[in-house]
């Protein structure tokens, strides 16, 4: 009974990691890596959903404001059988589209107002960190494994 509890709550059960690149490429709009599996007992993963969200900050102390955006999602709808003690590798290109800010935008028009937009973004102290979050569906598991990963977005 103790073992079918373990296994229903996750434990001793598949666990995912994520590999991916040291940096994603703002105009490929895509990231590919690679989901690992592993697990000390023979189990099913019915389906990964993996998102990249935009952590967007600006502003200091307590007036500092954070929101955070998905910028893509995709669901891998496959049965992956994980073997007990014998790791398996899933590929995946999860597609992505950034958002731009009406300041953004605006900047894009010249040198001299991209001066004006980067000098203003450090005044307000503008940071964004990009994140992949990945979770599977165990089958007969009711918590599901996950992970996230920070990327370095690299923009033109």
């Amino acid at each position: 009974m103790f073992g079918k509890v373990k296994k229903w709550l996750g434990i001793e059960g598949v666990k995912v990691e994520l590999m991916l690149p040291e940096m994603v490429f703002e105009e490929v709009e895509a990231v590919s890596g690679q989901l690992v599996f592993h697990s000390k007992n023979q189990q099913v993963v019915k389906s990964v959903h993996l998102k990249m969200i935009e952590k967007y900050s600006r502003g200091r102390g307590q007036e500092k404001l954070v929101d955070e955006y998905l910028l893509g999602e995709i669901t891998l709808r496959q049965r992956i059988e994980v073997p007990a003690d014998e790791p398996i590798a899933v590929d995946f290109t999860l597609p992505f589209s950034l958002q731009k800010s009406k300041v953004d935008e605006f900047g894009e028009k010249n040198f001299l107002t991209e001066g004006l937009v980067s000098l203003a973004k450090k005044l307000q102290a503008v940071d964004s960190s990009f994140r992949i979050e990945a979770e599977a569906d165990v089958e007969g598991t009711a918590l599901n494994p996950f992970d996230k990963k920070l990327v370095k977005l690299v923009r033109k």
